[in-house]
Formats: C-alpha cells, sequence, structure tokens
C-alpha cells in the first residue's frame, strides 16, 4: 500500500467518529448479530461475565462502541475492555479460544488509559489468522457490569453495519 493510500485510509477511519447517544452500545464490529446464548463458549453463552451478544465478523476492525476509556488490553491483544463516560463497562472478545494464539493477528490501535470517542478504530484483526488457527472468529460483546441495569436489550440481530445502535441499558 502507497504511503498516500495509507494516509488516506487514516482519514478514513477518522471520520467515523460521531457523537453517541447515552445508555447505547454501538456495533463495535460489522457483521452477524447473535444471541449470547449461540456463542459456542459457555463462559459467554451463560452469561457468567455479563449479558450482551455476539457478532460472527465480516470485516476486521473494531471500534469503540461508545465515548469513554480504554481499562484493560489483554496481554494476548484479543480483547478489549472499556467504561463509557456514561458507566457501562463492555469487554469486547475477538474471538474464542484466541487467547492461545498469544497475539499473533491483533493489533491494538489504542493503549491502556487512552479516552476513545463512539467510532475511533481500537483494534485490527485477521480474520483469517484465527481460522487458520482453527478458532471460531465469533467475537462476544459483552456488558461486564449488567447487574447493574433493571434493563439490558440488544436491539438488533442479523446482519448488522458497524456502530448500528446494538445494546440499550437503562
Amino acid at each position: 500500500m502507497g504511503i498516500f493510500k495509507k494516509l488516506l485510509n487514516k482519514t478514513e477511519e477518522k471520520s467515523l467518529v460521531f457523537e453517541a447517544e447515552e445508555n447505547w452500545v454501538y456495533a463495535p464490529i460489522e457483521g452477524e448479530i447473535i444471541p449470547l446464548n449461540d456463542i459456542a463458549d459457555g463462559v459467554f453463552s451463560k452469561g457468567l461475565l455479563g449479558k450482551g451478544c455476539g457478532i460472527k465478523p465480516s470485516d476486521d476492525k473494531v471500534y469503540a462502541p461508545f465515548d469513554g476509556e480504554v481499562i484493560m488490553i489483554a496481554a494476548t491483544k484479543h480483547a478489549i475492555g472499556l467504561k463509557s463516560n456514561d458507566g457501562i463497562e463492555l469487554l469486547i472478545h475477538v474471538g474464542m479460544d484466541t487467547v492461545k494464539m498469544e497475539g499473533k493477528g491483533f493489533k491494538p490501535e489504542v493503549k491502556l488509559g487512552d479516552k476513545v470517542k463512539c467510532g475511533q478504530l481500537l483494534m485490527t484483526f485477521s480474520i483469517a489468522d484465527v481460522e487458520k488457527a482453527g478458532y471460531s472468529t465469533t467475537s462476544a460483546v459483552i456488558v461486564s457490569n449488567s447487574g447493574i441495569y433493571t434493563e439490558l436489550e440488544v436491539s438488533l440481530q442479523g446482519v448488522g453495519s458497524k456502530l448500528e445502535k446494538l445494546i440499550h441499558v437503562s
């Protein structure tokens, strides 16, 4: 990729940033939205880490689903924890069992403690590398503090675009 194209792509990514509504988690990954209980990993499907949903990615980018702060990046780069400005704590876990890949194919674009805006690029990953390693690309989007909310509704099912309204809490 030429330098001009790289600069153009950086500008394109930054233009996705937009004003987020409170109490909403926007889809951080483009792909097919599936119910939490359809994730083929009991820790996620049984809601042991919180409520949310799964996404079968059709793109290799993860975007900030709200305005907030990066509170965790797994040492193996496959998962990012965020806290929204209005208190939603979210885990984005890319793929299942991808911790075993030891970071291969994952590239965080942010650092621990970074303030992020909804739509900002958080991570790139290689769908091909995940599949080649024999793991599922299904990614979990979990509200890890879901117990503090009276209601948590996944408002999107089926094929979804990145940054569509995904989860509403109240």
